[in-house]
């Protein structure tokens, strides 16, 4: 049986979604207005397209991984979208992380199109997309979701079917992020008192790695901060931040209080205020600044 998919936005997240889908066997097309990342596409295999409806044209199940709400529209209802290629018993997997109420929107406005919509954001960053071991929160009906598995199951480790209703998915990518968050605020601080205290950094890692608090986010963070890997580590705080503010948002919809999470939204706003090219990590040296030390292993001391 021929596979064929595509894939709408090809950077970090979207090529190692790409990648994967080649690797399990679909034909995959692709866009994206970055030519570099289609040149590079191409040359892991893809097929580029002019615009997402080329890329759409053949395919049955279409990732796509853009960065907000308003392009995912724009790549669906333009007159170059998805929609007028798409034929009926495909489906739009929308993987990126945008407002629950705007995937409603989306899912209604499919409505009569006969193309099956999917809201699974993902967790997993860059290695979980580059490896295919990405979390997906895939919210559908069971029939739409066993209709598109075989493409999920290329990019995934871990699909949890949350629901069955659109925007459940992209509600618990927003508890989610707002947990992520506060994890990565607190280990940001932690290396700094460590580092006032004159803790060495790797005994500090593997003390925090072996410890009931030890976790692929404070891990991941712990690590790039030691490494002084605050730029280009495939998690721009620009991601974050805006996964961040959509966390906040949806608990002001629903009248909860997120105590935490809203000093961790504060200092990814200090971050990206003072580093607007950095990554996640990138926000220690905002309370580094103000300490006047930062945790590094030896051999990344200036």
């Amino acid at each position: 049986m021929t596979k064929n998919a595509a894939v709408i936005g090809l950077g970090d997240m979207g090529s190692g979604i790409a990648k994967n889908l080649i690797k399990a066997g679909f034909h995959t097309a692709g866009f994206d207005i970055d030519q570099q990342r289609l040149r590079k596409f191409e040359e892991f295999g893809g097929k580029p397209a002019i615009n997402p409806a080329e890329a759409g044209h053949h395919a049955d199940s279409v990732f796509v991984m853009v960065m907000n709400g308003q392009q995912a529209r724009s790549v669906i209802f333009d007159d170059d979208g998805l929609i007028q290629s798409m034929k009926e018993n495909t489906g739009i997997l929308m993987t990126a992380t945008i407002d629950a109420s705007e995937v409603r929107n989306i899912h209604k406005n499919l409505q009569g199109s006969g193309i099956d919509l999917i809201d699974t954001p993902v967790s997993g960053g860059f290695p979980g997309a580059q490896d295919g071991t990405l979390t997906m929160m895939a919210a559908a009906s069971d029939s739409i979701l066993d209709r598109h598995r075989l493409a999920m199951e290329a990019v995934s480790s871990s699909i949890h079917r949350v629901g069955t209703e659109v925007g459940s998915g992209l509600s618990v990518k927003a508890c989610l992020q707002s947990l992520i968050g506060s994890i990565f605020s607190a280990t940001f601080e932690a290396s700094v008192m460590a580092a006032a205290a004159g803790v060495d950094a790797e005994s500090l890692y593997r003390v925090f790695a072996s410890s009931s608090a030890g976790s692929l986010a404070v891990n991941s963070a712990l690590e790039n901060i030691i490494d002084g890997k605050f730029e280009n580590s495939g998690s721009h705080i620009r991601t974050m931040y805006k996964d961040m503010t959509l966390a906040m948002d949806l608990a002001r919809q629903l009248s909860v209080p997120l105590f935490t999470a809203a000093a961790a939204m504060q200092l990814f706003q200090a971050g990206i205020s003072r580093y607007p090219n950095g990554d996640n990590w990138a926000v220690t040296k905002i309370t580094e600044e103000i300490v006047g030390k930062g945790l590094r292993r030896a051999s990344a001391r200036p």
